[in-house]
């Protein structure tokens, strides 16, 4: 019953407390200065009753976010996010056009189960810290930073907790 997970999902702060949102912002700032990407971290604890009972999925809910939070207006359309709905145990991760197209479906799914193992195993911030290391070493082989490069940080580092 996917209903009752969505309503009775523990919150985003327990499986992320502040100690560790502030680690994995620093973790993305510190990735951003190797690229000229942007990465982006959301993360929803369960999605409303109305979305669950009319179907909503992870993967749409994860456009949206992509949308809301304006990942798409990079510079270098080389944004991503990663957007996990703990209710469901999913994790979703949508790359700009500018990079989608560079990278193998394969490199994201072997990402996506890092992280899902690490969540399964009760070590999530682990698990989003090398994550975020593994798609920083995706966006310095498509998007490496030139020498002189201003960053104008264009996304938040902070983690979104939805």
């Amino acid at each position: 019953m996917r209903w009752l997970r969505h309503l009775f999902a523990p919150s985003s702060a327990r499986t992320f407390p502040p100690a560790a949102l502030e680690r994995i912002a620093r973790a993305i700032a510190a990735s951003e200065a190797r690229h000229t990407g942007e990465i982006c971290f959301a993360v929803e604890a369960a999605l409303p009753l109305s979305a669950v009972l009319v179907g909503q999925r992870a993967r749409d809910r994860a456009g949206e976010v992509f949308a809301r939070l304006r990942v798409w207006d990079t510079e270098g359309n080389n944004g991503v996010l990663v957007y996990l709905l703990l209710a469901d145990h999913a994790i979703e991760i949508v790359a700009d056009r500018g990079l989608a197209g560079r990278v193998a479906d394969e490199d994201w799914a072997a990402i996506c189960a890092g992280l899902s193992a690490a969540l399964r195993a009760g070590d999530a911030e682990a698990g989003v810290l090398r994550a975020v290391d593994a798609i920083s070493a995706l966006l310095e082989r498509h998007f490496p930073r030139p020498e002189g490069y201003v960053d104008s940080n264009e996304l938040p580092d902070r983690p979104h907790l939805l």
